[in-house]
């Protein structure tokens, strides 16, 4: 019973997903309709990307970038403004609670020799954003753009040009908020990094490659799962299991439950009724209760509207700790850290990720909402 709870309190919105799915199967019983519900090109793209992004993670190459980002910082702020904008865009390419998984650490490591908790707390916040922000901007950044990408058969162009504005915006505003951090003086750690393995590099920058190709339709998506399953199984086996199977599982989970509201008339017609001409408001305040991936594939349903419902999910990934999944992943990183304050950085994430959610939604739900 301890490990179902203990499973429950870390898979929350797999578990929402898991009971909303079941509840539908009551009033729409497994029929040969269930067989079109899942989105399989995103399912295998989704896992791809997960051994690629997990290979290059192993040889050492981000934490070796960011060792040499650090040689050129000069005082805390700079520090600070350099790791965000790595989150920044590294997220756009590697995901973003991978940059986090991979970044927080490392500012954790950064930070241990400097007594100033609040620009700890600060640089992890605005780290959590500029992930949860930069992501937004590619169609591989992050499940939901990936689902939403395929779901709305967006090119690289339109998906692009729509989400460029509030990616501008959201830097300009993590670069103006970097300035509460001061410019206190800071050692810079020596280097203490593996060497880099150059032939699984290449291997892992390929497959990357062959992901994007998929995503953006260049060649069909079951390549990219077999050239990963192919990369696993040669060079290194336990990447097979740094996949998030249970993020797989909850997009089929939601897949079903989708499937299933669509085919009820009421619930149907009420929720295009209300998501209608509020795509983004919607869908921003949705995430705030059960994240913004379950929401853009719930959403997506009921909505033809799709620029306006990427850009609501991916706004609002910014509020509440699991508005963004990808935000638990910081929390849990800075928790047992030493000398951690939770409740400092709960007040802090909170005031930063709400003062910029309702600033992006001011700005941008008169001109993007049609």
């Amino acid at each position: 019973m301890n490990v179902f709870i203990g499973f429950c309190k870390s898979q929350p919105v797999f578990v929402i997903a898991f009971i909303a799915a079941a509840a539908t199967m009551l009033a729409v019983p497994p029929d040969a309709g269930y067989a079109d519900y899942c989105n399989f090109s995103v399912l295998a793209e989704l896992f791809a990307l997960m051994i690629a992004v997990a290979g290059l993670r192993s040889v050492g190459l981000f934490e070796k970038m960011t060792f040499v980002l650090l040689k050129k910082a000069g005082n805390i702020r700079r520090l600070a403004r350099f790791l965000i904008v790595v989150c920044f865009f590294s997220s756009m390419l590697i995901t973003n609670d991978v940059a986090l998984i991979t970044f927080v650490p490392l500012t954790i490591l950064a930070f241990s020799d400097i007594c100033d908790e609040r620009s700890r707390i600060l640089t992890i916040v605005l780290e959590t954003a500029a992930a949860n922000l930069g992501s937004m901007m590619t169609p591989f950044g992050n499940p939901q753009n990936l689902y939403l990408f395929d779901r709305y058969d967006m090119t690289a162009l339109q998906f692009i040009t729509e989400m460029l504005p509030i990616g501008a915006v959201s830097l300009i505003c993590l670069m103006l908020l970097a300035m509460l951090i001061p410019k206190t003086g800071c050692s810079r750690r020596n280097e203490h990094h593996r060497e880099i393995s150059h032939k699984r590099l290449i291997v892992y920058a390929v497959l990357f490659l062959i992901c994007i190709a998929a995503v953006l339709k260049f060649i069909p998506f079951w390549i990219c799962a077999a050239a990963a399953v192919a990369a696993a199984l040669i060079f290194d086996r336990y990447l097979l299991l740094k996949a998030d199977y249970i993020l797989l599982l909850t997009f089929v989970c939601f897949f079903v439950f989708v499937g299933n509201i669509a085919r009820i008339d009421t619930v149907r017609d009420f929720l295009s009724g209300i998501l209608t001409g509020n795509e983004i408001l919607v869908s921003s305040l949705l995430s705030q209760g059960i994240s913004n991936v379950p929401a853009a594939v719930m959403l997506s349903g009921f909505t033809d509207n799709g620029p306006a419902l990427l850009a609501g999910v991916n706004i609002g990934g910014l509020g509440t700790p699991i508005a963004s999944m990808a935000s638990l992943i910081s929390l849990q990183l800075y928790k047992p850290t030493s000398n951690a304050d939770t409740k400092r950085y709960l007040l802090w994430f909170s005031a930063i990720n709400f003062g910029m959610l309702a600033l992006l939604l001011a700005v941008f739900v008169p001109f993007m909402q049609k």
